[in-house]
Formats: C-alpha cells, structure tokens, sequence
C-alpha cells in the first residue's frame, strides 16, 4: 500500500514526524489547517486537496474531544462543542470525501475512529457525552457502509481503549490517579501507543480488505472483554 498523505488538523503546524513522511516512504505529504467545525472552511480544505493531490482514495477521520466532568454538571456549551468536532466534524468530513469518491467511481475506503467508549463506560471517568459521541460514530459507520457500498466505497471503524495522546495526557494531568489506571486496567497491561493502530488502519484502508465493510475493529489491549484483575 502506498499513497500521498494530506493532514487536515486545528493545530497551527503538524507534528514532528509529519515532516519526515515524504523523505521516509517518498510521497508527497501535504498539511493543511482546519476547522472540522466551520463549513466554509472544511469545504475549501478538501476544494484544496483534490487540487493538489488530484484524487481521494481513503479518509481516516481522528478528530476528537472529550471532557470528564459528572453528567448534572455539563454546560450547553460543553456538550455542543464535543458533538460539534467528534460527530458532525466527522460526518461532513465523511461526506466530502465520499462525494469526491462517487465523481471519481472507482471506489475508496473510509474510516472512522470511534472509540470503546461507543460500546462501554471507561473506568475512572466521567464522560457521557464523549461515550454519545463516539457511539453515534459506530451507528454513522454501520449506516454508511450500507448506504455508500452500491459506489464501492467501504465504511469501517477502528474503536481504540485507551492510546497515548494529546487527549489522554490533558485527562491525566488533571486527575494523576488515571496514570495508573490506564496502564494497569488493559489486560496486556499497558497503555497503547498510536503506532498500534497502524496495522488496522493499513488493513483497512489497503487493498487486502476489498471485502470488508461495516466493521468496527477493536484496538483495546482487550479492555473491551474485560478489566485486568492484576
């Protein structure tokens, strides 16, 4: 599997090792700053990267927030903002792509990152409208892979337990007990890192999965069969 790379992010610069993708696997790798929340701005986004980058053939949408707070304290505001970047970020973010796909006809394959929280409450935390959001993601999947199939275009999810991110690191600063618990709760006792999705999403995004639509893919270090009794 190969293919030129284009980031669409909120963030002013891309990570470090964004800038080392096209000398390492010798693509073209692209960054563009984006709102997943502001229309105008996520339709020039992708008006720029089929400009640049000619065609889209796979989508993998990542954007996500949460906040960990008791359900009767969460403010309008709050509950407005995670659903405006996990659930309808991600949807018209889908839906650019997919009506590029459809012009294109010749297929594509999608995928949305959801979360075991679609399926189960997280221990040590407080998080109802961050488990609305990605359970919403899994349903979006499902509709889709059925809905979007008759153009070839796949629809699967990856719903990952706890990884090492911008997100987790903000909800241990702020409750240090989670360190703990999120190394220790997995029964592979650890905490996973980004680079364990990559086999999923290689798999899912590659040719070898032609035939695999509709599927949620389980990324948990197995949190989601159950909690480690070390």
């Amino acid at each position: 599997m190969g293919g030129n790379i284009c980031v669409l992010d909120s963030a002013p610069q891309p990570i470090e090792e964004f800038y080392k993708l096209a000398t390492k696997y010798g693509i073209d790798a692209m960054f563009h700053r984006t709102d997943v929340t502001n229309e105008a701005e996520l339709s020039d986004s992708f008006d720029h990267v089929v400009e640049n980058m000619s065609s889209i053939d796979g989508l993998v949408t990542a954007a996500g927030i949460a906040i960990d707070k008791p359900f009767v304290d969460y403010t309008w505001a709050e509950v407005r903002k995670i659903l405006d970047v996990n659930v309808i970020g991600t949807f018209f973010c889908v839906q650019q792509a997919a009506k590029q796909m459809i012009r294109q006809g010749r297929g594509g394959s999608i995928v949305l990152i959801s979360s075991i929280c679609a399926t189960t409450t997280a221990p040590g935390h407080k998080l109802s409208a961050y488990h609305s959001s990605k359970g919403a993601i899994k349903m979006l999947n499902t509709a889709l892979s059925v809905e979007l199939g008759q153009y070839k275009i796949r629809v699967n999810s990856i719903s990952p337990g706890y990884i090492e991110s911008d997100m987790t690191r903000k909800m241990r600063d702020e409750n240090p007990a989670l360190t703990q618990l999120m190394h220790s709760t997995p029964p592979l006792q650890r905490i996973g890192r980004s680079d364990d999705l990559t086999g999923a999403l290689i798999y899912l995004l590659g040719d070898t999965s032609q035939y695999t639509t509709g599927s949620d893919t389980m990324v948990t270090g197995g949190l989601h069969a159950g909690r480690s009794e070390q």
